[in-house]
């Protein structure tokens, strides 16, 4: 009874909704907000798109992509999407509900009915997605109060600006108007591609996104929302069991699908599986080669930085000056104060036997008077000077000097000390 009256206050006659537009007009006030009309763009497109106004909508949600859109039934009985709607905010992370205050957006499967609808919001529109679903209570997960509303904030629900909120309000509102009992929320964490997953796959919800995909590929195939049932802790899609019941914690009673869904159901799945896998591949050597390169990268970050460390000595006195390296520390001597090194003596330069002078011989003592009339004799010819080594380290201090007589001895360099007399000319 009270979802009649909720029904009744929502899908008041189109004459009425007129004539408060008129009443509007003449006391100057607004049309309440949940009876405002869906704006004229949606209506020429449902022209466009071969709809009624009332006909049935369902919606879709993407948490990665922020998108929310609302398909509408055409007149052949399948469903177009009619407009795709900014999410404004959503709480938490990509992956499902799981217990009261997690802060976190649902996803699976839900359905609204019009008591779920809340024209009193104080989020300006609101719906309830009727969370937690049988899926969700199967797995004792907790949470109430999950809605799609306006006012732009979240903590749990998918949040729009109050314009959006108030199109999809009068979407839904217009579609009960029409005679659609439920629509079906399909809340996805991204859209259900290959690509997708493969960039997931890593993430501990996969076998579960992997259950929504089926519902989300029932769909893509058929252009109509899939029957929903739970059975064994898991969604079944478009099933047909006859008279049997589905029990959310039971064995799944025997059921059967369309066979042409089941192979164009089967055929889709191979060709997702081959995409799934060359993405992995790609992304997999992509990271490989990712992973190379920052290995690289960072060996040659430390090859410089040790470099750096090794080379610092090798900087100029001036920069090392200015960095600090090179100042003195406290009380130690300064540059100015060292006393420069004593200068070692130089080795005096060697004496060559040319510089020597040649002693001349005394004339023999037989010799006498040169007789008169005689022709002088010429003076013995001075040896010519020989080129000789210069002195070396070798000869002793007690060695006399080269070139003199030593008792009746002249010392050459080379020869032992020798006879003066027995040595001069004869």
């Amino acid at each position: 009874m009270a979802a009649r009256r909720i029904l009744r206050t929502l899908v008041a006659p189109a004459a009425l909704v007129v004539a408060a537009a008129i009443l509007a007009g003449c006391q100057g006030s607004e049309i309440p907000k949940q009876l405002k009309p869906v704006p004229h763009t949606l209506v020429t497109a449902m022209d466009q798109l071969d709809m009624k106004a009332t006909s049935r909508i369902f919606i879709r949600i993407f948490k990665e992509e922020s998108a929310l859109e609302v398909w509408k039934e055409r007149r052949d009985g399948t469903f177009a999407l009619l407009k795709t709607y900014d999410i404004c905010k959503w709480s938490g992370d990509l992956g499902p509900k799981k217990q009261e205050g997690d802060r976190q957006a649902p996803e699976g499967f839900y359905t609204v009915t019009p008591a779920q609808m809340n024209p009193k919001s104080s989020y300006y529109l609101s719906f309830n997605i009727g969370y937690p679903n049988a899926y969700d209570r199967s797995l004792g997960r907790t949470g109430a109060n999950l809605m799609v509303h306006g006012a732009c904030s979240s903590a749990g629900c998918y949040s729009m600006s109050d314009e959006d909120a108030g199109e999809i309000f009068a979407l839904a509102r217009d579609s009960f108007r029409g005679g659609q009992t439920s629509f079906q929320i399909q809340a996805f964490p991204f859209r259900m591609t290959p690509d997708n997953l493969a960039r997931h796959r890593d993430s501990p919800n996969l076998d579960f996104w992997r259950m929504l995909k089926v519902g989300s590929d029932h769909f893509e195939l058929t252009k109509r929302p899939p029957k929903i049932d739970v059975c064994e802790r898991r969604y079944v899609f478009d099933v047909d069991a006859g008279t049997a019941r589905f029990e959310a914690t039971s064995a799944c009673p025997p059921y059967q699908v369309p066979e042409a869904l089941v192979l164009a159901l089967a055929e889709k799945e191979v060709a997702d599986e081959r995409a799934f896998a060359d993405v992995v591949a790609s992304l997999e050597k992509k990271e490989t080669l990712v992973a190379e390169a920052a290995s690289v990268a960072a060996a040659k970050a430390a090859e410089k930085e040790k470099r750096a460390e090794e080379g610092g000595s090798a900087l100029s006195f001036v920069t090392r000056w200015f960095r600090g390296d090179d100042k003195p520390a406290e009380g130690a001597t300064t540059v100015g104060a060292i006393p420069p090194p004593a200068t070692p003596a130089k080795t005096p330069a060697a004496t060559s036997v040319a510089s020597i002078p040649v002693p001349m011989v005394a004339p023999t003592a037989s010799a006498g008077p040169t007789p008169a009339g005689a022709p002088a004799q010429p003076p013995a010819a001075e040896p010519a000077a020989a080129s000789a080594p210069a002195i070396t380290p070798a000869m002793t201090p007690q060695s006399p000097p080269p070139g003199k007589f030593v008792k009746g001895k002249f010392w050459w360099m080379d020869d032992e000390p020798v006879d003066a007399a027995a040595d001069a000319p004869g």
